[in-house]
């Protein structure tokens, strides 16, 4: 995919992404967690996309600011009720590039990885640090990898079969640098609609690293939202980073 850039899927994806995502997590949930984790302070959001977490929890009285690299996406956060008074930044999350510091930094739904390298990745959280407040917290909620599930480096799933529309996803896996580059195949009858994502993965333990080397340390990790214990088998993990040596 060469001409995939930050932009790419946001772009692709806007208009529907509310209508496939919206329910695949428990919004009430994870909105109260984020509010109680600000304690009171302001809030950034990476990756804040259609709004779907931000627009709630600035409904809770928390100061939300987001970044987006995606203008499509942030139009349609600004339809939502409440949508048009939240900052936003256009760009890269790599770079932190808003004024201002925060008790709260939070990244949801995979989106971390949406970032391309280690290196790309290591700078966010560097960035993120240097606009943490004293005591902040920074979220990241994300999947535990699992390269079983692709054979021959290839996966193929059938993700929603409707009476006017199929959604197949095809999947292809890179284990050394940890990339995945996929189709989101969109078969409906006006025609076949193409939404590219690519993803560069991290296990756990490569992100408590790389929280280190920004001087953070791991203060919590839980399953989920609900903050279930983590596992040895947990899909998915919320990880509470916090400055500290």
């Amino acid at each position: 995919m060469e001409s995939y850039d930050p932009a790419t899927y946001g772009e692709r994806i806007a208009d529907i992404y509310d209508d496939l995502y919206e329910r695949m997590s428990d919004v009430e949930t994870t909105v109260a967690t984020l509010a109680e984790l600000a304690a009171g302070g302001s809030a950034l959001e990476l990756g804040i996309g259609t709004g779907r977490i931000a627009v709630p929890l600035a409904a809770r009285g928390v100061t939300v600011h987001g970044i987006d690299s995606s203008a499509a996406m942030v139009e349609r956060l600004k339809a939502r009720p409440g949508g048009a008074t939240i900052p936003i930044s256009i760009g890269d999350f790599a770079e932190v590039r808003v004024e201002g510091r925060f008790s709260l930094v939070y990244v949801v739904f995979n989106t971390f990885f949406g970032l391309p390298s280690q290196e790309a990745q290591i700078r966010c959280f560097a960035s993120v640090a240097h606009h943490l407040e004293p005591g902040g917290a920074f979220v990241i909620e994300a999947f535990v990898p699992d390269p079983a599930r692709f054979a021959g480096g290839q996966n193929t799933q059938t993700s929603r079969v409707e009476v006017d529309r199929v959604i197949i996803d095809l999947s292809r896996h890179d284990p050394v640098d940890q990339r995945v580059v996929t189709q989101h195949v969109l078969i409906e009858p006006s025609g076949v609609r193409l939404c590219p994502v690519q993803i560069r993965y991290a296990w756990p333990s490569e992100l408590d690293l790389m929280a280190r080397l920004a001087g953070l340390r791991l203060h919590a990790r839980w399953e989920g939202w609900h903050r279930q214990p983590f596992t040895a088998r947990s899909p998915s993990h919320v990880s509470v980073y916090r400055p500290g040596p």
